[in-house]
């Protein structure tokens, strides 16, 4: 079993995912973790970003573990420096090339391969699983994306203003919604859930209320 969400940053879709994958007893895996590993060994090893062939060489070699929420680069926990600013300012070109992506999405499917999973990010259910047995795609106003992202970055030690994290978040949105391969959009069968104004057990209830009516 599959399920698939997608959505772009501040929608909720990583907590939701995480808490979601708990109750089923399944598998997690944030795509978007996977992509942020690359960028982060790209920049160890000064790789020009821009660089396409360079970056595919390295997204063919990455060697990333998963162990529950936790992250793991050739070896070494990159959990928290995946999510730090320089990675969300950098990150936007890498993720933007074909090569990329192809293999990025090999990547994926593997870790999941055989296995009963909950899996999020911004092209799960149009080109990573697009045969998800559940598929949904999670939304919020960028006020609420805003304010969400600037509290998690804020507990994890990184004071950015209010206005530098919604820059950041539109910049990515306009990297997302317009690259050519990947682009996140909502599947035509996916569910749209507007999570602007629900508490995250609210949003939970949802998605499991779909799972279960199907699986009842």
């Amino acid at each position: 079993m599959i399920v698939a969400i997608d959505g772009p940053a501040g929608s909720g879709k990583t907590t939701i995912a995480r808490l979601l994958a708990k109750k089923l007893g399944v598998l997690y895996l944030d795509t978007g973790a996977t992509y942020r590993a690359l960028t982060l060994k790209a920049l160890q090893e000064n790789i020009d970003l821009a660089e396409e062939e360079s970056i595919a060489i390295l997204a063919d070699n990455l060697r990333i573990t998963l162990q529950g929420e936790r992250v793991f680069l050739d070896g070494e926990e990159v959990t928290d420096k995946i999510r730090s600013p320089q990675i969300d300012k950098n990150i936007s070109l890498p993720v933007s090339f074909k090569k990329v992506r192809e293999k990025m999405v090999f990547l994926q499917r593997r870790l999941v391969e055989n296995k009963d999973a909950v899996v999020e990010g911004r092209d799960i259910t149009t080109v990573v699983f697009p045969n998800a047995d559940y598929k949904f795609y999670l939304d919020a106003d960028i006020e609420e994306r805003t304010r969400r992202r600037k509290q998690y970055l804020q507990e994890k030690g990184h004071l950015l203003g209010y206005s530098e994290v919604k820059s950041q978040i539109l910049k990515r949105d306009e990297a997302d919604f317009n690259r050519e391969f990947g682009a996140l959009k909502k599947a035509e069968d996916a569910v749209y859930i507007d999570t602007t104004s629900l508490g995250v057990e609210e949003v939970l209830d949802v998605l499991l209320s779909y799972i279960n009516r199907s699986n009842g």
